[in-house]
């Protein structure tokens, strides 16, 4: 899956929306690589190939290698265009970084045990607040997914943000802001049918 990490790019002397439609019309997606201490540098990748990375979902929140005219730099992917109404994607945004130096990345969160939980198997249903959230940490240990487990949820609990086991490294950014921004990620709602059997007994 190491290929899956890797973009091979090619300079793009011109920026603009015209160079940048013209990287489109020949099969192309235009991007831009920034941060550091070099500057901005305008690239053109393969739009095929660029489909077959992004349809893996750890492509979000790897540190990735992006390889130019033959020299590589790490980064990671910071935006991602898509067009409105078909599969293309118009432009993506590279974003340098130092193994050594804290990143913040939006990293998916994957939820487990929901149908084994204390309100699953009463019929309950997971209503999902959040799908990923912003994190903190050196690149080396940056997570591909965070796992927030419903095995103890039940029916009318909640899990927030700051429930959530971390694996070592990790910090949730908006956690810093103080307790107020303890967001609620998922919680237990009764279904229709389990709100009838509890009215039947």
């Amino acid at each position: 899956m190491s290929k899956v990490f890797e973009f091979v790019a090619e300079s793009r002397g011109q920026s603009g929306k015209s160079a940048a439609r013209r990287a489109r019309r020949q099969g192309n997606v235009p991007a831009v690589i920034y941060g550091g201490s070099n500057e901005p540098q305008m690239l053109v990748l393969s739009h095929n190939e660029v489909i077959k990375h992004l349809e893996h979902e750890a492509v979000y929140s790897h540190v990735l290698d992006i390889t130019v005219d033959g020299k590589t730099e790490k980064a990671i992917l910071k935006g991602v265009q898509r067009h409105p109404a078909r599969v293309q994607i118009l432009h993506l945004d590279f974003f340098r970084v130092n193994m050594s130096e804290v990143v913040k990345v939006h990293v998916p969160l994957h939820f487990i045990n929901e149908h084994a939980s204390v309100g699953g198997k009463k019929g309950g249903i997971a209503a999902h607040s959040l799908i990923d959230v912003e994190v903190s940490c050196l690149p080396s240990v940056l997570p591909e997914f965070i796992e927030v487990n419903l095995a103890g949820l039940d029916i009318g609990g909640t899990i927030h943000l700051s429930d959530i086991i971390l694996p070592e490294g990790i910090e949730i950014v908006v956690l810093a802001q103080g307790p107020e921004h303890d967001l609620p990620v998922v919680s237990m709602m009764a279904s229709k049918a389990s709100k009838d059997d509890s009215a039947a007994v």
